[in-house]
């Protein structure tokens, strides 16, 4: 029984439920009192009105139109679908819309008109310009898409990108450019025969052209056969432009010998026997939705060595225009560019071609789990849910916008832009940056004691790319081998990493004598010393610290925090270093949040939370971040005698008869921590300003309750728990913690500290 009708309800839910579409307003300013309204609208907004009266460019100063596309159609040519019509074409405009915002974080209007006249169509575009900082036109059939974009391009000031014509063409440019690498040959060498000569076909024939392959070895062919000189049949100025001289008329005549088959035209339209005779290791992007030109399976049964592309998502190298849009819009949008031309076309097909060369990151790995994502015949573009696109490709297109003089608003700073990039699609990056640059400062040996989970690997892989230091891996070869080629990652054993094999390690009979010479006054015999060091990897993660064969370990991708812990207290709480406590920063919409303690102390005495919140004070200045730090219960300011108010209040007199540099307050609910306001008015003459960004509770559910809400249901970002207290000679982490997480305990394991650190 076909599941059709079951995906089409599905689909149709999805549209109606639990609103109409998919697309909605929000308000990003407070409208909460007639204060908040007399600065949104009469009489404060006149001030901003004036400000662009005198300034055109302050309009991406003060309102939206800096971040803000039309989606504009009338639905003559939507894909599979055909002409039906502007207002049957809105859900896929408001599909579009949503890429925008999910994959660039860009505002977006879908805009259907109900016009079919080109000239009025752009006419209707090129009035919307004063509420747009570009335009993306979608689904006009061609050649009327030609005339459309030609006109808004030449009377407006703003980007004007045909996305089935630019789109396709850069995605297309950028499989063809790996599949060319893959098959070892040249674009200027090659012979392309191309079926359908729509919009998208031309685009991606002229893009083709740009990247230096030869116009005569392009032969195109649509329904009616060969486009050849002297054709009168169903022909057009751009399509005229790659008429062959030749008495040669249908497809089965031109595809000997072809390099590359570019299909965009229908279902079936290339068989096994045109497969047959083209060119050794044949490139063919069979491109017709939802059916290629020929089935990836049947080509291979003819040419076992062909390198595949399709549009579809079920097979490998889908050229799908999300790969560039958002980005290339987003590049254009944050440098005010004034059009996007070739060079910057060319800029965005290097960046996606370069990255699918790099190494898989763990977020598309675990997106599209189960598939091979390692550079190759099956992997010549990158997946749409690779988040490193918009920083690597968005500012490719900024530098290209900047040097060809398009640029109305150039950036300084292209670095800090991609890092500024990278920060919308990893939440972390912005807040970990110092520590990444202070981890960058010294070089240092990072022991993960779970070197055979994939998450470490990806981590590993990150540390090696991104920062100085030198992961360690414990685990046995075999396994850490066979997973890193399964992964596709560049780990290579003795080049940029080290390996501990419990089974077989030539150090074993040190390490075990190291642990027994430590441990045997509690407990801990010869047999036992030998067992735990070939079966116990935070053990043997914990002797390498200790040894100085490792500046840091970290461990607890599996297991319970407290039985790791055991282990490296045994090994490394000697020389007045001791677990002070667990903080974990949560990275909020609004900022970051800080929780300790989490997880060492369940019921910390008062002198614990003293030095809880001398630790916390010290981590958190690690971000950058200068610490307000609020001692949380369930009792305010002393109206309760008993449960945590009485010890936090012990704990803020130990503070208090101390010397330090740290703002703390308490004990408060957590409501009055956030909101000063409140706080002010449970008690004036309190001793902090603004909201408080570290709360430490006096009972560990508490604080690791809040911790996982946050995570869970707030949307917030752990990083942590931070192990306090052990010189940052180890960490342990969550089970749920990620590779991207995992890379960050790295670096804040990668800076020396001291004391409470």
């Amino acid at each position: 029984m076909s599941d059709q009708p079951t995906l089409r309800q599905a689909a149709l839910d999805y549209h109606e439920y639990p609103k109409p579409g998919k697309l909605e307003i929000r308000a990003t300013k407070p409208m909460a009192n007639g204060r908040d309204l007399a600065r949104a609208y009469s009489p404060g907004v006149a001030e901003a009105c004036l400000e662009i009266k005198e300034d055109a460019t302050n309009a991406s100063r003060f309102t939206a139109r800096g971040n803000l596309v039309a989606v504009v159609s009338n639905g003559t040519a939507v894909l599979g679908l055909g002409n039906i019509g502007a207002l049957a074409s809105k859900p896929v405009m408001e599909g579009k819309a949503v890429l925008f915002k999910k994959f660039a974080s860009i505002d977006c209007f879908d805009i259907e008109v109900d016009e079919s006249d080109p000239e009025k169509l752009a006419d209707i575009v090129c009035a919307l310009e004063p509420t747009f900082g570009a335009i993306n036109l979608e689904d006009i059939k061609a050649p009327d898409c030609f005339i459309v974009e030609k006109l808004c391009r030449e009377r407006m000031n703003i980007p004007v990108f045909h996305d089935d014509q630019h789109g396709t063409a850069i995605v297309v440019g950028a499989a063809a450019t790996n599949a060319l690498h893959v098959a070892d040959k040249k674009f200027e060498d090659i012979k392309i025969v191309s079926t359908g000569g729509g919009a998208a076909g031309i685009a991606c024939l002229n893009m083709l052209l740009k990247m230096g392959v030869k116009r005569e070895n392009v032969w195109l062919c649509d329904i009616h056969g060969l486009v050849y000189e002297g054709r009168e049949i169903d022909m057009n100025p751009v399509k005229s432009e790659f008429a062959q001289a030749s008495d040669k008329r249908t497809l089965d005549d031109v595809i000997h010998d072809a390099d590359l088959f570019l299909g965009l035209s229908g279902p079936g339209v290339l068989t096994q026997e045109h497969v047959a005779k083209m060119a050794k290791r044949p490139i063919i992007f069979a491109l017709a939705n939802p059916t290629p030109e020929i089935l990836p399976d049947l080509a291979r049964e003819v040419a076992p060595d062909a390198i595949i592309a399709t549009g579809r998502s079920d097979f490998p190298n889908q050229v799908n225009n999300v790969l560039c849009f958002p980005f290339i819009f987003r590049g254009a949008l944050d440098v005010g560019a004034t059009t996007i031309n070739d060079e910057m076309e060319l800029a965005c097909i290097d960046g996606i071609a370069a990255l699918a060369r790099a190494t898989t990151s763990a977020e598309a790995a675990a997106a599209y789990q189960g598939e091979q994502l390692t550079f190759g015949a099956d992997y010549l573009i990158p997946k749409p849910f690779d988040p490193r696109l918009v920083g690597i490709v968005s500012s490719a297109v900024a530098r290209a916008a900047m040097q060809t003089g398009v640029a109305t608003r150039p950036i300084d700073d292209l670095e800090a832009y991609k890092i500024k990039l990278d920060g919308s699609v990893f939440k972390s990056a912005l807040l970990m940056r110092p520590v990444f640059e202070a981890a960058r400062a010294k070089a240092r040996r990072i022991v993960f004691a779970e070197g055979e989970e994939e998450r470490v690997l990806r981590a590993a892989q990150a540390m090696i790319e991104e920062t100085t230091e030198t992961p360690i891996l414990i685990g046995r070869p075999e396994v850490i081998e066979a997973r890193i080629e399964r992964a596709g990652l560049n780990l290579r054993l003795g080049e940029n990493f080290e390996l501990v094999n419990p089974e077989n390690d030539p150090r074993y009979r040190d390490y075990w004598e190291t642990y027994h010479k430590l441990m045997c006054r509690r407990g801990v015999s010869p047999d036992i010393a030998r067992a735990v060091m070939r079966t116990n990897s935070t053990a043997i993660g914990a002797v390498m610290v200790h040894r100085d064969e490792a500046d840091s370990m970290i461990c607890g991708t599996f297991g319970e925090f407290r039985w790791h812990l055991n282990y490296i207290t045994q090994v490394l709480g000697r020389d007045g270093l001791h677990p002070v406590g667990a903080l974990s920063m949560m990275i909020l919409e609004d900022g970051p949040l800080f929780i300790a303690d989490t997880h060492v102390h369940v019921y910390p005495t008062p002198q614990q939370l003293a030095e809880t919140a001398v630790a916390a004070a010290r981590h958190v200045r690690r971000f950058g971040v200068t610490p307000k730090i609020a001692f949380c219960s369930q009792s305010q300011f002393g109206n309760q005698g008993e449960g945590s108010g009485n010890r936090l209040r012990e704990a803020i007199a130990i503070l208090d008869a101390q010397e330090h540099d740290i703002c703390y307050e308490g004990e408060m609910n957590v409501d009055s921590a956030l909101d000063a306001e409140l706080r002010a008015r449970q008690l004036p003459d309190n001793r902090m300003e603004g909201a408080a960004n570290v709360l430490i509770f006096g009972h560990a559910d508490a604080a690791s309750g809040v911790r996982n809400i946050l995570k869970m249901k707030g949307g917030g970002l752990e990083v942590g728990p931070i192990l306090m207290g052990m010189g940052n000679r180890a960490h342990i982490v969550s089970p749920s913690i990620t590779a991207r997480g995992l890379l960050n305990m790295s670096a804040v394991a990668g800076t020396p500290v001291t004391h409470y650190g």
